[in-house]
Formats: C-alpha cells, structure tokens, sequence
C-alpha cells in the first residue's frame, strides 16, 4: 500500500495504543535498510482476504500494465468493465479505482490467487508495506522527508511467517521499483495539486482533459493526432514517432502535457505563431475595449452637456 499522505500518518504516529490506530500503522519509521518479517502464498489462511473491500486507486501505468495483459485490451472497454469514477488523494482530480464485485472482492481474484498478478496494480504490490512524504515546514530547496510503515491487520498471517527482507529487497522482489519510476511524475502532478487545497479549483475542462489523459491513451493519441493540438505545440519529430508507436512514451509524454497546461510548466513548448496570434487577439480586444469606453465617456459627456444646456435656459 503506497501513500503520500504525510500529514494524516503524522498523527497516526503520534498516537500511542495500537488499538487507537484505525488504519492499523504501526508507529514506527522504517528505512529501505529496515527489516521485515512477512510473506504472503497460497499456504497462508488468510490469503486473499486483503483483496476484498479496499479502494484500489489505478494510476496510469497500471491501466496500461493491465490492459497489455489482458490482451492490449481496448482502454474504453477496460474502464466499462473493470473500474469506477473516482477522486484522487483529496483533490478534485478524477480518476478511476477497481471496481469492486458483489461481494465486495476485485474482479481479478479467484482463491486461487490474483489473476493478473505479473501486472498487479502499485498498490497491491507494496502491501504491507506504505510509503510518506513529509512536505510541511520544508525550507526552501530541501528535498521532503520521505519513510516507509508498515501496516499490520489483524486478520493477516504474513506477519507470522518466517521470511525475512529489507524494505529495499521487497520492494524489489515487488516490482515497486519499476512502478514507483512509470508513476513518478503522475505522483507528483497529483501532489503539486494537492498543495493548492480545496479552495483552488479546477475547471470542468481541466478535470475532463486530466482523466482522459490518465486513464486513455487510445483518446488521447487520436487527440495529439487528429485535432489542433499540433498546429499548437511544437513537438519534435522524434518524439512524434515515439508516441506514435509506444504506449510508454506516450504515457510519458502525456505527463508533460498534463503538467504544461495545468500548472504552466514550460514541458511543452507552444509554436510562436500562435502566442502572437493570442498577443494579437488580447492587443485587440484592449484596443475594443478601450474604443468602447471612450465612446461610453464621450455619451456621457454630451449627455452631460445637454443638462448643462436645459439648465440655463430655465435660468432664463
């Protein structure tokens, strides 16, 4: 289980009883050289049971990572089937989580085991194990303190077993490191939202765009190719046919998209033409603007003057 909610973990580890902890954390900070005790396999009696009633938040290259196992899985089809809509790490960015069957269980689970577990979503790979960031009070320049946790459950027979690891050789033995690295940058598009909070919004536009890149490349390939967006920005060949021919590097690209025009990033360089072009359109709509208020100025000049005029001739 990955997290970057600091601040919420920070006063779960101020808490003293276990029992007080909702979320099961153990509060203790743990670093890539801590040690563990856990192992999950089929031998174990609860195995499975952390796959039922839990939100699992999907970041873009998990969709990818599982549509590709699945078949390259059409994305419309993938996110009909397998997820619902929902809202990322308390912001107004939508995104998707598996949706969960009638009981409660992710569709991929049989007791057998994961049925996609090669392509196994980020979450579920770091499970026991979480990950935070501390960004509050951090100077200027410095990087945020960063630790890992451990979540115990109660009803969790891994932590019984005999297998030892350092957080570094699970995360490893996980796949986290290859993960962690694709979702990187949508991670931090995430937080860099996150830390305007929920009195800056974004518009309906921005929201519909921000989902259509996380969770569709299929779209959002047609969207570089057949529409404006080329007569807009300036991308180099190269990186055209990349993108053209690799989900990865779109998915990458898309990142750089999104961080352009949400947050005004210089990622994407916008064709010179067209800031002239937009230069242009706001130097006429001034030069309108200001037409229009001295005509208004100039009415209300004369209208003022037409009351000067009616007043004298009453002197008379």
């Amino acid at each position: 289980m990955a997290t970057n909610e600091g601040n919420d973990f920070r006063k779960k580890f101020d808490e003293t009883g276990y029992d007080k902890n909702p979320s099961n954390i153990l509060p203790q900070k743990l670093t890539l050289a801590s040690k563990i005790k856990f192992r999950c396999h089929p031998g174990v009696s609860c195995f499975t049971a952390c796959c039922g009633h839990i939100n699992i938040i999907l970041t873009p290259f998990d969709i990818l990572r599982i549509r590709r196992f699945l078949g390259n899985l059409d994305a419309d089809e993938f996110l009909l089937r397998f997820t619902t809509p929902t809202k990322l790490e308390k912001t107004d960015m939508p995104g998707v989580k598996i949706h969960l069957d009638e009981n409660g269980r992710c569709p991929f689970v049989t007791p057998e085991g994961c049925t996609i577990y090669e392509a196994r979503p980020t979450t579920c790979r770091y499970y026991p194990v979480g990950m935070a960031n501390f960004h509050e009070g951090a100077a200027e320049g410095t990087g945020s303190e960063e630790f890992y946790f451990l979540v115990k459950e109660p009803h969790c027979k891994g932590h019984e077993e005999e297998q030892v690891q350092t957080i570094a050789e699970w995360r490893k033995d996980q796949g986290i490191d290859v993960s962690d690295e694709m979702n990187k940058e949508w991670m931090e598009l995430v937080m860099r939202r996150k830390s305007f909070g929920l009195q800056a919004t974004l518009s309906e536009q921005a929201q519909k765009m921000f989902f259509m890149v996380s969770t569709n490349l299929d779209k959002f390939r047609d969207f570089i190719f057949n529409s404006s967006f080329l007569d807009i920005y300036e991308i180099a060949p190269e990186t055209l046919d990349r993108i053209k021919a690799d989900d990865i590097e779109l998915m990458k690209f898309s990142f750089k998209y999104l961080a352009s025009s949400l947050f005004g990033t210089n990622d994407l360089k916008i064709r010179q033409e067209k800031i002239k072009a937009k230069a242009a359109e706001i130097e006429k709509k001034r030069a309108e603007k200001e037409k229009e208020a001295d005509k208004t100025y100039e009415e209300l000049k004369a209208e003022r003057d037409k009351l000067h005029q009616k007043l004298k001739e009453q002197k008379k």
